[in-house]
């Protein structure tokens, strides 16, 4: 019933995932208008929002939606608007992230004489393997060296993506609601 009548070749579904079909303007509208549908106050809802982004900085990938809700929940955010800002944090964004964040915590630990090249996906993989066998040795020798100083340097990056989400969705979201109440 709701099926298109012929079927987008392979190349276009790729292409519609890495692009939307309708342009970016499209989609950030979108997620405006979902946003300013959810129940609860722009400052709730942009507190939540920037929960989901800030925590998206952070180093534990794979917990990001429960960190988000936590964090929204001890903020008096919404949780769900946290839900939809952690997807800051995408296949796009995470190198950016993670290089940035990993120079930062070692700028910040003072750790300059480090071996510069990271496989985070590796790190990532024996992070996971080292947890699932709770092998605590392997965990400090491979992962902690590299875990330690991404958490150290999220701090700043966490702290000013909150603060600019929150104050750029509470403006934003307050002006939709005051255009809507005008009409």
């Amino acid at each position: 019933m709701f099926k298109r009548k012929t079927k987008p070749s392979l190349t276009k579904r790729i292409a519609g995932f890495l692009w939307p079909q309708g342009g970016w303007k499209r989609y950030g509208c979108y997620i405006l208008l979902r946003l300013q549908r959810l129940k609860g106050t722009p400052k709730e809802i942009a507190a939540g929002v920037a929960c989901g982004v800030a925590i998206s900085f952070t180093p534990f990938v794979g917990f990001h939606f429960v960190l988000a809700a936590a964090t929204a929940w001890f903020v008096n955010g919404n949780i769900l608007a946290s839900a939809i800002g952690t997807a800051a944090g995408n296949p796009w964004t995470f190198p950016f992230i993670w290089v940035s964040v990993l120079y930062t915590g070692r700028h910040m630990l003072g750790d300059y004489g480090v071996e510069t090249k990271v496989a985070f996906v590796l790190m990532f993989e024996k992070a996971m393997r080292a947890l699932m066998t709770f092998d605590f040795r392997s965990f400090a020798a491979d992962v902690w060296p590299i875990l330690w100083p991404m958490m150290v340097g999220c701090i700043p990056f966490y702290l000013a993506a909150w603060f600019m989400t929150y104050y750029l969705m509470k403006n934003t979201l307050e002006k939709l609601e005051a255009g809507r109440r005008k009409k």
